[in-house]
């Protein structure tokens, strides 16, 4: 069954949601009838979907537009508890210039970093054009007050943040409590004011593919601008199958609402092949709107240097060695 035979599939309207989705937000009970109501995925369906692209091929020039387009997707990203200024300096350093020997690579996306490091990273991206992202509310866990939440958006907002990556708490979705969690993400959304606000499902806690289309469509509707599979904390995090329900989500959402949101899988993607398997199945599934970086983001550390790995190859006809590039 259909979504649009779930929903009704009126456009928006400029206030926000349409009609139907706004009705659906206006209690616990609606809400979870709402999402309970949103078509069951076809787990043996969904893995063989995604198993089938996975297989798809691509040659020459069109794996190097490929791998071009997956650079400028990158989240660059360090969040770990021994990240210093100068790492962040060295990191955001590589995302304008991954490649310091090619003039031709283009930058990575954005840095993604952690609140108290988001003014090292704007002072050094500059004018750039380069995004500074910071993760917020309680990382990883999510467990916190929301007063709590609220101010570590706000601070790296004031930083200077452009995007905000929240988490869930996933104990509260995990319990049925829907409308406490997307009240979260509306407050969340309005502390970013004009930053984007990625919100991440940490898909490897949520036990099932309905949740995932469940917590895909919570997040929209609560105006998310990206919606994000995992922190990197927990495994498994980012996979095909995860990422093409959320796929189809934020299809079937525009469909509906006529507004695009945009899908970050993040934890796990190290390898070129890997993010071509990602780039295929969003044509194939969203559709081509999505092949863009302001709609389709890599959240990694390590997928950088082997996507320049296989770009030098290309372009050279020899692989460079693995300490060619910077470790990040």
């Amino acid at each position: 069954m259909p979504v649009t035979t779930v929903v009704n599939s009126a456009s928006s309207s400029a206030g926000g949601l349409s009609p139907a989705l706004a009705e659906a937000t206006s209690s616990d009970s609606a809400l979870r009838r709402f999402l309970h109501g949103l078509p069951g995925v076809d787990q043996v369906g969904a893995e063989a979907r995604a198993a089938g692209l996975g297989t798809r091929s691509i040659k020459t020039t069109a794996k190097e537009f490929a791998i071009d387009l997956a650079i400028r997707m990158v989240d660059l990203t360090t969040l770990e508890g021994q990240d210093t200024p100068g790492k962040v300096r060295a990191l955001a350093s590589k995302a304008m210039r991954p490649d310091p020997a090619d003039q031709t690579c283009p930058q990575v996306a954005a840095v993604c970093v952690y609140p108290d490091m988001v003014a090292v990273a704007k002072e050094t991206l500059g004018a750039s054009g380069v995004h500074v992202a910071s993760v917020a509310t309680a990382f990883p866990s999510g467990r916190a007050a929301l007063d709590i939440k609220l101010a570590d958006t706000q601070d790296a907002v004031e930083a200077g943040a452009d995007e905000i990556d929240m988490v869930i708490d996933r104990g509260a979705f995990l319990s049925g409590r829907y409308l406490e969690v997307f009240e979260e993400i509306v407050a969340v959304r309005e502390a970013c004011g004009d930053a984007h606000l990625k919100v991440i499902f940490e898909t490897g806690e949520l036990q099932t593919y309905d949740n995932v289309r469940r917590a895909s469509w919570l997040a929209m509707m609560a105006g998310a601008h990206f919606i994000k599979t995992s922190t990197g904390k927990i495994q498994p995090a980012a996979t095909l199958p995860v990422t093409l329900v959320m796929l189809e989500a934020v299809r079937d959402f525009r469909d509906v609402t006529g507004q695009m949101v945009g899908v970050k899988p993040a934890g796990g993607i190290r390898t070129t092949k890997d993010a071509i398997k990602y780039l295929v199945m969003v044509n194939e599934v969203a559709g081509g709107d999505w092949l863009d970086p302001d709609w389709f983001r890599f959240g990694a550390s390590t997928l950088l240097n082997d996507l320049l790995m296989q770009r030098t190859k290309m372009r050279t006809g020899r692989y460079s060695g693995p300490d060619y590039f910077t470790l990040d």
